[in-house]
């Protein structure tokens, strides 16, 4: 449930159990719409003329955008967790890594680069079960050492028990379809 707790000419504030959001319009914004989180709060930048309609719909929206990813940044935590156990199981500790949660990623699980390092997991392994988000991580891991697929990289990775199931999972999500799990 929400309120308005002020109002000025071109911001009001809305109180919310959730998110509190500012809404901000300026007669110098035309099309562009941004929001970013200050203190707290959710300030949503809207152009003067938008109606009240795609207003509540600009709201909804970028509120839902920025709770999710509030989530995420709770979910990250446990995702380095759950690397560094596979990173000892598999590995003997000995990599060293930076991995996160991205959302931009739709046609992938998952994309390393070795050079730097990095391992990118998309959002929607977050919301898969744990044998599957453990493989997914563990394939990137992989890349570190042996960045193709080859016989060395499969090995490795088949040293998960749920190697085949998970990939019959990501298979049946269909997302990923084009590339070799």
């Amino acid at each position: 449930m929400q309120r308005v707790i002020k109002r000025l000419s071109n911001r009001f504030f809305m109180e919310s159990k959730d998110l509190d959001v500012e809404i901000i319009r300026s007669s110098r914004r035309r099309k562009t719409i941004q929001a970013k989180l200050v203190d707290d709060v959710l300030k949503i930048y809207l152009p003067e003329n938008l109606t009240k309609r795609e207003e509540e719909k600009w709201i909804k929206y970028m509120k839902n955008r920025f709770l999710k990813k509030r989530e995420l940044i709770g979910s990250e935590k446990h995702l380095v967790e759950r690397a560094e156990k596979i990173n000892k199981k598999f590995f003997n500790g000995s990599l060293d890594f930076t991995i996160k949660y991205v959302s931009n990623q739709n046609k992938r699980f998952g994309s390393c680069t070795p050079e730097a390092k990095m391992i990118r997991i998309s959002d929607r392994v977050a919301k898969m079960p744990s044998w599957v988000q453990d493989y997914v991580i563990l394939h990137e891991l992989t890349h570190l050492i042996h960045p193709d697929h080859s016989k060395k990289f499969w090995e490795k990775v088949n040293e998960y028990r749920y190697s085949e199931r998970a990939k019959g999972y990501l298979i049946a999500i269909g997302m990923n379809r084009d590339e070799e799990l």
